[in-house]
């Protein structure tokens, strides 16, 4: 088996979302922890592992991460929720400005 690469969401302590990606998961959440990452988690801790998925390939885990930035919080509370039925029709449906 080869090496795997991991796409996360934390939760932080003011209700925001930090999405990452990693080799080592474990190694990374007690970084965050820490406050060893200068960044976004630093003054938000502690945080909360909420989700996260795993990838044989680095490039599909830090596509996946690129992918989870770029969505709303709404969006990111599905995926973490696991309703993934209710994640595609949100990945198809274009919203209108009104």
């Amino acid at each position: 088996m080869g090496k795997t690469y991991w796409v996360y969401i934390l939760k932080c302590i003011d209700g925001s979302y930090y999405t990452g990606s990693t080799s080592n998961l474990e190694k990374r959440l007690s970084k965050h922890q820490q406050g060893a990452i200068p960044g976004y988690t630093h003054k938000r801790r502690p945080v909360k592992l909420v989700f996260s998925d795993c990838f044989e390939e680095v490039y599909d885990a830090i596509s996946a991460e690129r992918q989870i930035k770029g969505w709303t919080i709404a969006k990111k509370e599905v995926l973490i929720n696991g309703d993934f039925e209710l994640l595609k029709i949100l990945a198809k449906k274009k919203w209108k400005k009104t």
